[in-house]
């Protein structure tokens, strides 16, 4: 196997950056509904647990941006309130339209880590375990929204393809720029 060029590594880690931080600022935003308009603890419960193992991938991306000396994306602050808007947005719709907000964003996370998992080689060992690691994190999640309701039923097929398309263009924006 041909070692990994070392730019690629850098576009894995500020993409990965940019998705965590777009995690936890979709879970924001979902919180921010639930404190103010919608009232429904055990969603808020389910939410506030995911957004911890969020919280958690973030901070190590955060770190590997910093150790290795990556520029995130300039994106970050348009993410941000994108990712806080689809939060909010998608919870005021009702729970179904939240749990399907994060299955449809860990759908696709779920294919870009395993697409990365499948590059990274032996000199990259520790990246490899951690993402392996949080895409099991991402799928558990994933999981989670199906069990609370998530569905792609009537309307909300709509709703899955927009969220997905959302995603995959932030990605290839946020690889490079």
């Amino acid at each position: 196997m041909t070692k990994i060029n070392s730019n690629k590594v850098k576009e894995f880690i500020r993409v990965d950056h940019a998705g965590e931080r777009g995690a936890v600022k979709i879970y924001e935003g979902q919180l921010l509904a639930l404190n103010t308009f919608v009232k429904d603890d055990d969603l808020k419960k389910t939410i506030e647990e995911m957004k911890v193992h969020e919280k958690e991938h973030c901070e190590f991306f955060e770190n590997e941006i910093k150790k290795r000396n990556i520029k995130p994306t300039k994106f970050l602050p348009l993410w941000d309130l994108l990712g806080v808007g689809l939060g909010f947005g998608s919870t005021l719709l009702g729970k179904k339209a939240a749990m399907l907000c994060t299955a449809s964003v860990e759908e696709v996370i779920d294919e870009h880590y395993l697409n990365q998992i499948n590059q990274l080689d032996n000199s990259e060992k520790n990246l490899k375990k951690k993402i392996t690691k949080f895409r099991q994190d991402e799928i558990n999640h994933k999981d989670i929204a199906y069990t609370e309701g998530a569905t792609k039923k009537g309307p909300y097929l709509l709703l899955d393809k927009i969220i997905k398309t959302g995603s995959k263009i932030a990605i290839k924006i946020s690889e490079k720029i």
